[in-house]
């Protein structure tokens, strides 16, 4: 059977082939493939290299990737001192040290990996000093740190080891990786997302809803915000995070949220816990488009989710249920068009909004001097285009067009990079 490789593939396997220069982080948020990734390079170069996790025990006499798909352990053979070794800043040391000393034996160069890197605490300046210890010395190898939490991962990205990284971001599956690797429509891309581990169980959508829920949204709230970010409201944030998922692709304020939470916080709370939750990769706040930048931050956010299976698991219709109530499918749309926009954009590309009065337009995408101005249309009603000309009598973009009714179709659109949908007309 073909093994589906995602296209950061081709651009990690690269930069091993390189001298070390940079470490190596593979960033994204829960179940998008990070680990996958990183052994399918590691075996395909063949090279001796060192794959550890933070979350698994040690394995005892295996440094070789082919091993790593392979390898379950005889619990009861290995010692017990290895089971209950400390994850810290010392036991990175260790793995480093091993891994030093694994590469100078080797002619064909080498590299360690390691996974979940986040969940150690100080492991930012722990990996700095080793590796500038090994420049200094000229004995680099290389190093690959995975993180599924990307905001503590940004954190220590921005803290401590500026000029020492290039970063690979996975982020949700497209629809045409889910096309080429799980047959996926586009009516099933829409409703149930760009999530690898549960496209094979959709035909039982019970079973597939609770793995959206317990293996996916539970450990992110829990394992990657609460237990690493201070959240005074732990209830709130997950309060937030549902009726986030509720009005995915509507625009809701601040105040309107705090009426629906019945939570005594305040805005302010509300905003910070909204981009912890985008940054773990599950729900974001679009701003309103404004020349003023001021005004954009003060404007009432645009929900979206940034994988669709997000808003399905959580709410009461079936794929079937949602695909027969045209207001629900509706939203469920300009979700999944939203998410894409979200998930494919360059870091130079903005998202946002655009309203005023009763003119509206669906998202804006600004890139420096350039705009492009979307419209969402999925019902079999005449598209009202008056948003869209008043935005461009205003703002004159570079490009405006309707995705869906009457425009590109949906399936053209979910095929598009991020940067050819700048190039859309």
């Amino acid at each position: 059977m073909h093994e589906f490789k995602r296209p950061q593939f081709l651009t990690l396997i690269n930069r091993l082939k390189e001298n070390p220069q940079h470490l190596n982080f593979v960033l994204g948020p829960r179940q998008v493939g990070k680990t996958t990734l990183v052994v399918q390079v590691l075996k395909e170069l063949t090279v001796p290299s060192l794959f550890v996790s933070v979350d698994e025990p040690d394995s005892v006499g295996t440094t070789s990737i082919s091993d790593l798909e392979n390898l379950l352990p005889d619990w009861d053979s290995i010692p017990s001192y290895i089971h209950n070794q400390p994850r810290d800043e010392s036991w990175i040391v260790r793995k480093w040290k091993e891994a030093r000393s694994l590469s100078r034996k080797s002619e064909k160069g080498f590299v360690l990996a390691i996974d979940e890197i986040q969940k150690i605490p100080n492991w930012s300046e722990t990996i700095k000093g080793l590796w500038d210890a090994d420049c200094r010395q000229k004995q680099q190898f290389h190093v690959i740190l995975l993180g599924s939490a990307p905001l503590l991962m940004q954190q220590g990205l921005s803290e401590s080891l500026a000029g020492r990284i290039e970063t690979i971001h996975l982020m949700h599956w497209s629809f045409s990786e889910m096309a080429e690797a799980f047959k996926f429509d586009i009516d099933q891309f829409i409703y149930y997302g760009g999530y690898p581990g549960g496209a094979n169980m959709i035909t039982e959508e019970k079973r597939w809803g609770e793995y959206i829920l317990n293996a996916l949204i539970e450990p992110n709230i829990e394992k990657d915000i609460l237990k690493m970010q201070r959240v005074d409201k732990p209830a709130l944030l997950k309060k937030l995070f549902y009726l986030g998922t509720e009005y995915s692709g509507q625009i809701l304020s601040y105040t309107k949220m705090l009426g629906q939470l019945h939570d005594a916080g305040n805005t302010t709370t509300l905003a910070r816990y909204l981009d912890l939750l985008s940054k773990a990769g599950l729900l974001t706040g679009i701003e309103e488009y404004s020349s003023k930048p001021y005004k954009r931050k003060a404007s009432s956010p645009k929900l979206n989710v940034l994988n669709t299976a997000l808003k399905s698991a959580g709410s009461e219709y079936s794929f079937n249920e949602a695909k027969a109530d045209r207001s629900y499918w509706g939203r469920l749309v300009e979700s999944a068009v939203g998410a894409h926009l979200l998930n494919s954009k360059n870091y130079r590309t903005q998202i946002y909004y655009w309203r005023e009065n009763n003119f509206e337009v669906d998202f804006v995408l600004k890139m420096g001097p350039k705009l492009i101005a979307i419209e969402v249309k999925s019902g079999t009603h005449k598209p009202n285009l008056s948003g869209l000309k008043q935005f461009k009598d205003r703002f004159h973009p570079k490009g405006s067009f309707i995705v869906g009714e009457g425009g590109i179709p949906l399936s053209e659109f979910f095929m598009a990079t991020g940067e050819e949908i700048l190039d859309m007309e």
